[in-house]
């Protein structure tokens, strides 16, 4: 029991350091953070206690407005957060990779499937959805990326349906930040067994950079993208 609570005092300082760290990463990109959270956690209690006067519950409504302040503020801070993160992320390579690396659960990621000279970059995910391809670069050149990729594929996995997707703020192209929520929105089609089958057939196949090291994506340094769940494997 006291081994528990040790570690439990252990880990507080780390989640607190992290979100100082993510509020000053922050607020380099977002000037206004801090009255933004100030404004949204002490109006919530205001409202909340005004209530509580009026109808003659001023602690009880103190103590839930309290409550309250403080998970919208969480709420706002980690939206804010997200997007600032995004914004230094886009138009950095590799920065859909490491979109894709926080998914969620069921959804296996394999960087850099495909590559051309001018780094231009297709990137593979697997899930229940079948297979997405994400491209990443000048939206004339992905284009041949993603159906020499498909091509390729083909071969193998003939009976899984692939989806592409082109990361960008043009016409028929998804921007960064609701890479994520394209990727969620794709029909569930295959059971389990099946994506663990089509996985292992990819992987027999081989990939291009199969044997380069590749960083996780540009993230910058000390801040963390907003998990969506594991990665699935």
């Amino acid at each position: 029991m006291a081994r528990k609570e040790t570690a439990a005092a252990a880990a507080n300082p780390g989640r607190l350091k992290q979100i100082a760290l993510t509020y000053k990463m922050t607020r380099k990109a977002d000037k206004k953070i801090g009255l933004v959270l100030a404004a949204v956690g002490i109006g919530t209690l205001v409202v909340l206690l005004a209530i509580g006067f009026a109808i003659g519950h001023p602690v009880y409504l103190g103590i839930l407005g309290l409550l309250a302040g403080l998970l919208a503020t969480a709420i706002v801070f980690g939206r804010r957060a997200e997007r600032a993160a995004f914004g230094q992320m886009e138009g950095q390579p590799g920065a859909a990779a490491a979109v894709l690396d926080n998914v969620g659960r069921g959804w296996t990621t394999t960087p850099a499937v495909a590559m051309n000279r001018s780094q231009d970059v297709v990137h593979r995910a697997v899930g229940k959805a079948g297979i997405v391809l994400v491209a990443e670069g000048n939206p004339n050149r992905v284009k041949s990326l993603l159906a020499a990729e498909k091509k390729k594929m083909n071969r193998v996995v003939a009976d899984v349906p692939v989806h592409d997707v082109i990361v960008g703020n043009g016409e028929g192209q998804v921007p960064l930040k609701k890479l994520r929520t394209t990727m969620l929105k794709f029909p569930r089609v295959l059971a389990g067994p099946q994506v663990t089958a089509t996985n292992d057939r990819l992987r027999a196949m081989g990939d291009l950079m199969s044997n380069m090291p590749l960083p996780k994506g540009p993230m910058p340094k000390g801040m963390r993208m907003p998990k969506g769940g594991p990665r699935g494997r």
